[in-house]
């Protein structure tokens, strides 16, 4: 593969992502990209992501809220989205891969990997709740 210019608005979207545990949304990456580089379009910044993804730089999550969500770390693990506010919270827990074992157990064909969600309610909305 032929090596990839160096781009400055690409290593924004990037060092930005890097910063964040948020697993932001390419809008928010925009509007906070714009800080460094206020001629930077939206579309530049979807250009990028989609690049990084391809390269396996960074990770592309749909979470089943209609928007995709970019996560920098791109080591296996999981994430709770919650239902009240629509964060993305990385799981500290340990490896669940073994499902792809199981899945595979019957199953004729090569399983490849797979993506885990959980959901439900995150700490800071069950506080707000207790308090309304």
């Amino acid at each position: 593969m032929a090596a990839r210019k160096y781009s400055r608005q690409r290593e924004l979207v990037k060092e930005f992502l890097m910063s964040r545990k948020d697993h932001p949304t390419a809008d928010v990456i925009y509007q906070n990209v714009r800080n460094e580089n206020p001629n930077i379009s939206l579309g530049t910044v979807y250009r990028n992501l989609t690049l990084l993804t391809g390269e396996g730089e960074i990770n592309r999550l749909d979470v089943g809220d209609g928007t995709d969500h970019f996560d920098a770390d791109t080591s296996p693990h999981y994430h709770f989205v919650c239902r009240k506010c629509g964060s993305v919270i990385d799981l500290d827990m340990g490896s669940i891969e073994s499902i792809t074992s199981a899945a595979a157990a019957n199953f004729d064909g090569r399983i490849e990997g797979h993506s885990t969600y959980f959901y439900g309610t995150c700490r800071r909305c069950l506080r707000l709740h207790e308090h309304s």
